[in-house]
């Protein structure tokens, strides 16, 4: 056996083992070794239950009886009686009703969960289960557990990698000799070892060091190598006109905050060098991304070149559109919309008018990247709230430049700093912390269901001082299986109920682009008291008299999400609200609370990211696939030292080639992870 091996030469591995294997991702002998456990229980405390007190426990125990029964639609609960010699104890099993068939052996098994009082009485919810017979007896009883492989138990798992156990420690080490000496890091084939086998928690604990050390060190490097690559390559070169610069400044209706001045400097300083812009602008809420993005096309535009400003969706597109045609139009500079919805022969006129160059200006959605589209001089491309785009498309948009054109990503979510040393490593990051200055911070507030009548009496006050509200709902349709608030039920209910006397508008996504457009202008223009809708007025929409947000369910919101509803207040000189009515009157929680005390979307992102994982942050589908089975993009001082070694080993001029899984490995994250 070798390590490259197909996986079926491992004693006990037939066709059916093998097919499940692979349907895990497993083909080889170095997958299975690869394959690392998510967890570990700890054995080495097992209490009799008569010692138990409330908290997390282990017993040793046996099944006297179990049941499962139906209790709603799509909920099963098993539940079960344990015993040892000292007594008796109730356990209970949310949605696992296999547990039936396994408990029901008779056999001997180690329970490790929460023993609590709920429901009147103390129980053991959701514990593990691992038979007796199968926990190894190590020194300190730490059992690994695996993710679920389809089909295959994790004791069968865990004695397929007994059978590989001598090929572990003899793996190549993937790391220069002198960075494990550097950083004190364990040897490979020893951390793998440790992690499949732990004799102690001391040695699992470097084990764990060592392995999510060489993850982030690997994804660091490759944003290192992106930077250093782009650096190198030619792009088209703008020059820096200060009277340009100075006559848009002149005519903006508002001051610009010293952030923006910053950022504006930092793009046009890129503009005039001969590699292309690669840049990040973060700005929380109503910073004033957009300004930034227009001062910086209609220096292009001033020098004959053409701006695409990609977005997500067709409202936050239209709203970029008409915001930069207000601010361009004085200067002659064209701006024109291209989205899904523009069809026949205004599509065709639009684009010829971008193929001739007569559109200086273009905003638009996924259509920018259809075949169709054809730039005379694309040289900047602005791509806003670019997490929603994937690699793939993003470049598409840049392939239409003769040249590689000007970059600047652009996002609403504002990166933790972990995250800016790594999956955004490559990017130069330029960021708004400002808010205008006639701008006041939004004042938060948690409601519970029982004080509904007080809060529509506040919001009453405030639509009869002439200002506009939103009511955001997680639903579309009422659906009676889910209590969640429907955008549809809820508009019908306040347009007969407490709000029978104000004008009521709604929005979501099923509606045509037309119906959307048309409510939404509808309500720009004040011609509606409140607006009903989903979160598709979580970006983008900019009615500066909307004073008061009303987030139906808020405990079901992630609370980046929540903050970008927040946003969609506050963008005037009046005091503005956000209240977050909650589904049940239960304490709320951490993250609703951090919500109701900051205004602080850097600070909030940081909450977030240690909450809820960079999946939050960086895009569900790219950091899926990052798999990163050690190391977390949360743990900064980790990722500052990893980026210090990758500093180190790109100045040492060594041949990445020389370590070849190592090479694999920063070539993918290479691929995953570049904007441009």
């Amino acid at each position: 056996m070798n390590p490259g091996a197909s996986i079926e030469l491992v004693k006990g591995i037939g066709e059916k083992t093998a097919q499940q294997l692979r349907a895990g991702g497993i083909h080889t002998i170095y997958d299975l070794i690869t394959f690392l456990p998510r967890t570990y229980e700890d054995f080495s405390n097992v209490q009799s239950i008569s010692e138990i007190q409330p908290g997390n426990i282990t017993i040793k125990a046996r099944c006297e009886k179990v049941s499962t029964r139906p209790v709603r639609r799509g909920m099963r609960i098993t539940t079960a009686t344990l015993a040892d010699e000292t007594g008796k104890i109730q356990a209970v099993w949310f949605n696992q009703p296999y547990r039936e068939k396994q408990l029901k052996t008779g056999e001997e098994f180690l329970f490790t969960g929460l023993f609590e009082f709920t429901y009147n009485r103390y129980q053991l919810t959701n514990p593990s289960a691992e038979k007796t017979a199968d926990v190894p007896k190590t020194a300190q009883q730490l059992l690994p557990v695996y993710r679920m492989v389809q089909g295959l138990k994790v004791a069968q798992l865990r004695k397929l990698l007994t059978q590989v156990q001598p090929l572990i420690g003899r793996l190549a080490e993937t790391l220069p000799q002198r960075l494990l000496e550097t950083e004190h890091l364990m040897p490979r084939g020893e951390a793998l070892q440790a992690m499949h086998f732990p004799v102690s928690a001391e040695t699992l604990a470097k084990a764990r060091e060592r392995l999510g050390f060489e993850e982030l060190f690997s994804l660091v490097l490759a944003s290192q190598l992106n930077k250093k690559e782009i650096a190198q390559l030619k792009g088209w070169q703008i020059p820096f006109d200060v009277r340009v610069v100075k006559e848009f400044v002149a005519q903006l209706p508002f001051q610009l905050t010293n952030a923006q001045r910053v950022a504006a400097w930092e793009i046009l300083q890129d503009f005039e060098k001969q590699s292309p812009m690669n840049r990040l602008l973060q700005g929380d809420v109503g910073s004033g991304k957009t300004v930034v993005a227009g001062l910086a096309a209609r220096q292009a535009a001033h020098h004959g070149f053409q701006t695409a400003i990609m977005a997500p969706t067709e409202i936050l597109a239209s709203q970029h559109a008409e915001t930069l045609h207000r601010l361009l139009a004085p200067f002659g500079v064209s701006v024109s919309l291209l989205t899904g919805s523009v069809k026949g022969q205004a599509r065709a006129a639009i684009y010829k008018a971008i193929a001739n160059g007569e559109v200086d200006v273009v905003v638009g959605t996924h259509a920018l990247i259809q075949s169709s589209v054809s730039f005379a001089k694309l040289g900047f491309v602005v791509i806003d709230e670019q997490h929603r785009f994937g690699v793939k498309q993003r470049q598409a948009l840049l392939a239409k430049a003769e040249k590689l054109p000007h970059l600047l990503a652009m996002t609403a979510t504002p990166i933790p700093r972990s995250l800016a040393l790594t999956v955004y490593g490559e990017l130069s990051i330029s960021i708004l912390n400002e808010r205008p200055k006639d701008r006041k911070d939004i004042i938060t507030k948690i409601w519970s269901p029982n004080s509904r009548p007080q809060l529509y009496t506040l919001v009453d006050e405030q639509l009869a001082q002439g200002r506009q509200a939103y009511v955001i709902c997680n639903l579309i349709d009422d659906n009676p299986e889910n209590e969640l608030k429907s955008v549809q039920a809820e508009y019908k209910r306040l347009r007969v109920g407490e709000f029978v006397h104000r004008r009521i508008g709604l929005l979501h996504g099923k509606l045509k682009p037309s119906e959307k457009e048309a409510v939404m202008k509808q309500f720009a223009a004040g011609e509606l008291d409140i607006l009903v809708s989903t979160t598709v007025v979580e970006v983008g929409v900019d009615v500066p008299n909307a004073t008061i947000i009303i987030i139906e369910d808020a405990d079901r919101f992630g609370l980046a999400q929540l903050h970008q509803l927040r946003g969609r207040v506050g963008r005037s000189g009046h005091q503005s609200y956000c209240y977050l009515m909650v589904s049940s009157s239960k304490a709320p929680s951490k993250r609703l609370k951090e919500v109701e005390k900051s205004n602080d979307g850097f600070y909030l992102a940081e909450v977030d990211l240690e909450m809820r994982g960079p999946g939050e942050v960086y895009g569900r589908a790219q950091h899926g696939e990052l798999n990163l089975q050690v190391a977390s993009l949360a743990d900064s001082k980790v990722i500052q030292r990893a980026s210090r070694a990758a500093e180190r080993f790109i100045a040492s001029g060594e041949d990445l080639l020389h370590y070849t899984e190592l090479a694999k490995q920063v070539s993918q994250y290479q691929r995953l992870t570049t904007l441009n």
